[in-house]
């Protein structure tokens, strides 16, 4: 190759769905970019994350709904669950059979160079591709993502399980699923799982499910699965992983042995900064993820200048495992690459949503979190049941909405809202805690009746 083959202006390790839009805007840009990828253009999210995971949870949706109807509508016959529609759906119209030929061509048709392999700063402005070395006169981009952390619980590597890939690929559902973690991932697909007829076994260490959101969301999601079947074991330390004939056994502290078809290790994601050599601009060897400032540049070393010419973006930074996050970080990379003016990155109004029925959406800080920070807090909950909307809703209509203020301040700064289309709901509430509005001024709007976002204007009374 020649020098001018190897040499661009930008290079991108990691194609998901933050290092993509950084690399495909600025080639359109008329930058000269090369995107790296040793695995499928797009990431996690449209393989094995947010598309096929909610194509699972809308499935599994539409299974619940049509057994209330007893309740609510009448009669129906009987409901048949078939899991080869979903996985068709998977392989057709989410992921091309896990083929990334068009994402490819995507970027390639916006001007940038594509290389399959792994990439891996040697140097500021310098990237080795299984052996081929690459220079970046303006700087490089990385966006390598995480994968799924397994926990060190004796036995576990030795036993056949699954991670959310698997799940997500597979053809056909076990009689019985074990899923190690109680977070947002497990939750979701066991409660899918469950829907589907299987028998589902939740175990999770810390004392309520979804354990960084409220407890009130953790609770109330425990009785709502339970309720559909599943078993869940919360404050429940794994031992030790064995095969058991055809299936695991998960001996629990305590003396519990809980035992599956198959297990489902749902216990978080593993980010791994040196993998991808940012130890070479300063960033600690065994640092979990990579420090970046407000402008999402690399700040392992404050007196290296070619660290600024480093920037992260996406699960890698610890700024939120989401895709939003990534596509939000990728904006300010692209201004700032483009010596462009625009706001700095700002994490305080951060949305979340777990994806369960109820969703549970979420903004900016806990109660506990604000108690941590503030010196006066108000909260206001209003069960959604207590609502209008929740009363009409009947069956199905579990949930909440929870706001907290920094009374100081006069204003939000976190929120949650539980129930159905939790996660549509939160946006209002993410406006006012982003914005800063005045709480009496979210007092005096009017609110739509009935609906289920009208909760908010009864939690907000109800601040003390």
């Amino acid at each position: 190759m020649t020098d001018d083959a190897t040499t661009f202006d930008l290079i991108v390790i990691g194609l998901g769905p933050g290092g993509e839009h950084v690399a495909g805007t600025l080639a359109e840009k008329g930058l000269r970019v090369l995107g790296v990828d040793h695995g499928l253009v797009g990431g996690e999210c449209p393989y094995w994350g947010c598309v096929p995971s909610k194509m699972m949870v809308r499935a599994a949706d539409a299974l619940a709904e049509a057994r209330r109807v007893g309740d609510l509508a009448g009669r129906v016959g009987e409901v048949v669950p078939d899991w080869s529609v979903v996985a068709r759906r998977i392989r057709e119209e989410a992921t091309d059979d896990w083929n990334d030929k068009a994402a490819v061509e995507r970027f390639t048709g916006k001007g940038g160079t594509f290389v399959r392999g792994t990439g891996r700063l040697t140097a500021p402005g310098t990237v080795d591709v299984d052996g081929t070395r690459y220079a970046a006169r303006q700087g490089v981009v990385v966006n390598t993502g995480t994968r799924a952390a397994i926990p060190p619980v004796p036995g576990l590597d030795e036993t056949p399980h699954w991670t959310n890939h698997e799940i997500i690929e597979a053809r056909e559902l076990p009689a019985s699923l074990v899923v190690l973690g109680g977070g947002a991932i497990g939750c979701e697909l066991g409660q899918v799982m469950a829907r589907f007829g299987v028998e589902v076994t939740i175990i999770e260490a810390a004392p309520r499910l979804v354990a960084l959101e409220e407890p009130e969301a953790g609770d109330l999601l425990k009785q709502v699965l339970e309720a559909e079947g599943v078993t869940v074991h919360v404050g429940a330390a794994a031992e030790r992983v064995a095969a058991d004939g055809d299936g695991v056994a998960v001996h629990l502290a305590g003396g519990t042995v809980v035992r599956g078809e198959r297990l489902l290790v749902a216990t978080g994601r593993h980010a791994d900064p040196a993998a991808v050599g940012l130890d070479t601009v300063g960033v600690p060897k065994d640092a979990r993820t990579a420090p970046v400032d407000d402008r999402c540049r690399v700040t392992g070393n404050a007196d290296d200048e070619g660290a600024a010419r480093v920037w992260a973006v996406g699960d890698i930074t610890g700024k939120g495992a989401f895709t939003h996050v990534s596509m939000y970080q990728a904006g300010v990379v692209i201004r700032d690459v483009l010596g462009e003016d625009g706001p700095p990155a700002d994490y305080e109004a951060l949305p979340r949503v777990t994806f369960t029925d109820p969703e549970v959406g979420a903004v900016g800080l806990t109660e506990a979190q604000a108690r941590e920070r503030y010196s006066s807090v108000q909260v206001g909950l209003t069960p959604l049941a207590e609502t209008t909307r929740g009363w009409i809703h009947a069956k199905g209509n579990e949930g909440f909405i929870k706001v907290v203020s920094d009374a100081d301040r006069g204003v939000l700064v976190g929120a949650t809202t539980m129930g159905p289309a939790g996660g549509e709901v939160m946006g209002a509430l993410a406006v006012a805690v982003h914005a800063h509005v005045p709480i009496e001024r979210l007092r005096s709007m009017i609110y739509a009746y009935p609906t289920f976002h009208r909760g908010i204007e009864d939690a907000l009374g109800r601040l003390a």
